[in-house]
């Protein structure tokens, strides 16, 4: 440990530990638009600028090792001169339009310069201009509100693995961009959305829906239905107020039948189902020497990343559509016969944490007969917006259930929300499937956590089966490279496109706080927890589903509507 002096206050940091760090430890916060926790410290903004006795300069400090004796002032008046200098520079050449922005009230810019006190433009002069790149089914850009900060470039490089973004051009016309100045939608990108959840601006947005859905809803000939995903309503809270991990089910089902909607469906629902289909393909795979290791193929950012990066390991995927995308083909025709409805009638909505749900819910292999299985997708983040637009009381509202025929679900659908949720929930089923018993202990903590690859070695009767959780498509690709070179005790992989899995994606409350994701994290597992049943194959109604419409998993139904294909993608690279 080092002595130093904070504001004149003695404190100790870690010999090596950043400045910054230590100062955040010790209770001080320093404003930072570039700063990326564990990342390698870029200084690219200058707003955590501090004073040190003995230096000229004032230090950036999320790039300054702490050393023994130093006297540190954090806001001194050289030092807010400076960082308030820095804000009115960068709103010498940002867009005036607050009020119309999709980041207002929830932007650190706006956020700083009311901080800092900026109440008039000392800088003026000619502003770069860049037209708004729409291309992307799921993601925006607005150039001209971008900073510059770098954090979307490091975020899909340094995370992700992806790089569909980088800088581009020098000096006064540098800007962050795609290869080539195409498209969104030709590069690389996965439409993951962890480039919107660290922009410190408006710079990325998630493509909106909510025209489409209120006037869907506003259409007295339409049927309107919605689904919502298992972790939204361990997030969706947080948008009202709520403390991270709160579980809002019933509040947000309310909500949603205020709202307008026919019916409300769970995802987790669907996720059960995708559970059945998906544990008995592997359990076919294993049996028959088919292409192993089989990976999961709920997560569309997963997909996606390897029809660019690795198409020679498409056959290693599941044919299984998602949780999202298998409701969606069933209540456009299971539900649609049941209720007596045109399925060209039927709107169907779907609430998701994720932007890459928007992407995958336009794939032309998530159609049947022209109809699309899912119409339009709401992100959490959207889906709190259209809450606030029709002036719902969220607090105020009286829970309630979801609707049949497919608002039952267990825990192990729940826990799709978690990194390591699909293959816990997996095992389970799998285990039954290959014994005929029960799994005694249900709780497969060897893949739950935030670790980058979780391992473990199932036995499952004379099997053992290897399994490999990926939290991130980053991760993923040290696995599949393993895998190319030759691995082969790997059984079963599955892979979320974000860290953290669904919880932390694209479309969820703005940020990536560690701390927050574990308490969604730790909501999710209690409520498997106390619920009763635990295991998909033991939902009543997913029991029923297969009684009344489906026969039996991979049956012939059930490859029509429940399983898909991939193909090989090029990009702009």
């Amino acid at each position: 440990m080092v002595k130093l002096t904070l504001n004149d206050r003695h404190i100790e940091a870690r010999e090596g530990e950043l400045l910054i760090d230590a100062m955040e430890r010790a209770g001080v916060r320093v404003p930072t638009l570039c700063h990326m926790k564990d990342l390698f410290p870029s200084g690219a903004c200058r707003m955590c600028v501090v004073e040190i006795d003995g230096r000229r300069g004032l230090v950036p400090s999320c790039a300054c090792p702490v050393e023994e004796g130093m006297d540190v002032k954090t806001h001194s008046s050289r030092v807010v001169r400076a960082r308030k200098t820095i804000i009115e520079l960068l709103l010498a050449n940002h867009p005036d339009d607050c009020l119309y922005c999709v980041r207002n009230g929830n932007c650190q810019l706006q956020d700083l310069a009311e901080e800092l006190g900026v109440r008039e433009r000392r800088f003026t002069g000619g502003r770069s201009h860049h037209d708004l790149d729409v291309s992307n089914p799921a993601i925006e850009r607005d150039p001209d509100k971008c900073i510059l900060c770098g954090k979307c470039v490091r975020i899909c490089e340094e995370v992700q693995g992806v790089a569909a973004i980088d800088f581009v051009g020098r000096g006064s016309r540098a800007m962050v961009g795609t290869a080539f100045d195409q498209g969104l939608n030709l590069s690389s990108c996965v439409n993951c959305g962890q480039c919107i959840m660290v922009c410190p601006t408006g710079a990325l947005r998630e493509r909106s829906s909510l025209k489409d859905v209120m006037e869907a809803i506003s259409d007295p000939d339409t049927f309107v239905v919605v689904q919502h995903a298992p972790s939204i309503s361990v997030t969706l809270g947080e948008e009202f107020g709520l403390k991270p991990g709160t579980d809002v089910v019933g509040l947000m089902t309310t909500a949603m039948r205020r709202l307008g909607f026919d019916r409300v469906f769970d995802t987790a629902f669907s996720a059960d189902l995708t559970i059945m289909e998906e544990a008995s393909e592997l359990v076919h795979r294993l049996s028959t020497g088919g292409k192993l290791p089989m990976m999961t193929s709920c997560s569309p950012g997963w997909v996606k990343f390897v029809e660019q990066f690795y198409p020679d390991m498409l056959e290693n995927i599941s044919t299984c559509k998602s949780p999202q995308q298998m409701l969606g083909a069933v209540i456009k025709s299971y539900f649609a016969d049941r209720e007596g409805l045109d399925p060209k009638k039927i709107f169907s909505v779907s609430a998701m944490p994720c932007t890459a749900k928007k992407f995958e819910a336009t794939r032309p292999e998530m159609a049947r007969h022209g109809l699309p299985d899912v119409d339009a997708v709401l992100t959490t983040r959207e889906l709190a917006r259209l809450i606030r637009m029709r002036g719902l009381d969220f607090n105020d509202l009286e829970p309630s259930n979801a609707d049949t025929p497919f608002g039952e679900r267990t825990s192990a659908g729940k826990i799709f929300g978690a990194t390591g949720g699909v293959m816990e929930a997996a095992i389970r089923t799998a285990y039954h499937l290959i014994t005929g018993e029960e799994l005694q202990d249900l709780d497969v903590k060897a893949v739950r956590g935030m670790n980058g690859v979780k391992e473990a070695a199932v036995a499952v009767g004379d099997l053992e089966v290897g399994v490999a959780v990926a939290n991130g498509v980053g991760n993923a690709r040290k696995l599949l490279d393993e895998i190319r070179e030759g691995r082969d005790d790997l059984h079963f992989i599955e892979v979320m496109t974000c860290p953290g899995g669904c919880i932390a994606g694209g479309g969820q409350p703005i940020g990536t706080d560690l701390d927050k994701v574990r308490e969604r994290m730790n909501a999710l597992y209690k409520i498997d927890s106390e619920d009763s049943i635990r295991v998909s194959h033991e939902n009543p109604a997913i029991k029923r589903l297969y009684e009344e419409f489906l026969g039996e998993p991979l049956g012939h139904k059930s490859h029509e509507l429940l399983h898909t294909h991939y193909t090989k993608r090029e990009t702009v690279m």
